[in-house]
């Protein structure tokens, strides 16, 4: 649940300007949390979800997009409810914001999927969808052989429109039923970092591929474990393919790094056999490992983030196959 957590706090800082790109987040953070409701005989709609964060952003767009007021309750835990829970409820103009997001057709029924304005919009729309609809009902697991990232889904309408925006991203993602819950899951690890990108979660990107770099060749070194040196061997592999993507990034980033990080990258380059500790040793004045880290971890997000932006090869370009398995 960490990296799930770590995810949606990412995306509920994102600053969007485009207003059909928020339009659509919030038709899909409503459509994929919401439910209509009526009320001494008024439409209301309710919205749970599992942050904080994310409750704000939605009352937020609600009311800068749409211009309606609405409220936050907190259900707080107990019973079956091992965390608090957000309620996002809009009373006085529910039927509006419903007819405006989706909710309702022209005529006043309920729609199962997503509006038609949202599934034919743009890339960033699409992005968007995914991004509403993990901020509401996403998880992902940790990386290994069975990471995943899914969105439960409130019926096979939603969970195909789902599907149809990551389509539309040249992204593989499948609708599935698993104990009568409808689900979107992905599991392939490339296409999981591609729609992470997407979304926007770049920082918690860059953790994910550290936990998957480290378990993949740690499942190398368990194949050569008659080595005395298969510790050696995979953090001197880990630390060539670190080498090669600040080298990229670097070359990305031109004039625009930011001296220390810089400087970080620098170091990392010059000695890419050795291990974060002898980098932090290294460097003038003496640094901790986790400074260094955090330093080339957030060189190598600014790069990758500079790539999208530009369409063209991201950091993951310079390592090779043969820096993890030789």
């Amino acid at each position: 649940m960490a990296l799930t957590a770590s995810v949606k706090e990412e995306l509920s800082r994102l600053d969007i300007k485009k207003s059909s790109v928020r339009k659509a987040e919030v038709s899909a953070m409503l459509r994929f949390a919401g439910g209509l409701h009526i009320i001494s005989g008024r439409i209301v709609i309710e919205a749970e979800v599992d942050l904080a964060s994310t409750a704000r952003r939605l009352r937020a767009a609600i009311a800068e997009v749409y211009g309606h007021q609405s409220e936050i309750i907190v259900v707080s835990a107990g019973g079956l409810r091992r965390a608090s829970r957000y309620v996002v409820r809009v009373v006085r103009d529910g039927e509006a914001l419903a007819r405006q997001t989706g909710l309702l057709d022209g005529r006043g029924r309920p729609v199962r999927g997503l509006p038609s304005a949202v599934v034919n919009g743009s890339a960033a729309d699409a992005e968007a969808v995914w991004r509403g609809a993990f901020l509401v009902h996403g998880s992902l697991t940790e990386p290994g052989r069975s990471s995943s990232l899914e969105v439960t889904c409130p019926g096979p309408e939603s969970a195909l429109a789902l599907v149809g925006a990551a389509r539309r991203l040249d992204i593989q993602a499948k609708a599935r039923e698993v104990r009568g819950v409808d689900r979107v899951v992905i599991r392939d690890g490339d296409t999981i970092a591609a729609l992470l990108t997407r979304m926007g979660a770049h920082d918690a990107l860059m953790v994910w591929e550290e936990r998957r770099m480290r378990k993949e060749v740690r499942a190398t070194a368990n194949r050569l474990a008659n080595f005395d040196d298969a510790n050696l061997r995979r953090s001197a592999q880990a630390a060539v393919a670190a080498g090669a993507r600040v080298d990229r990034a670097l070359e990305i980033l031109g004039d625009d790094v930011p001296e220390h990080l810089k400087y970080a990258g620098e170091l990392r380059v010059a000695h890419k056999q050795a291990s974060l500790d002898e980098l932090g040793r290294l460097a003038d004045p003496v640094m901790t490992k986790d400074a260094i880290a955090g330093r080339i971890r957030r060189l190598l997000a600014m790069a990758d983030k500079r790539a999208l932006d530009l369409g063209i090869p991201g950091t993951d370009a310079n390592v090779t196959p043969e820096m993890l398995d030789e």
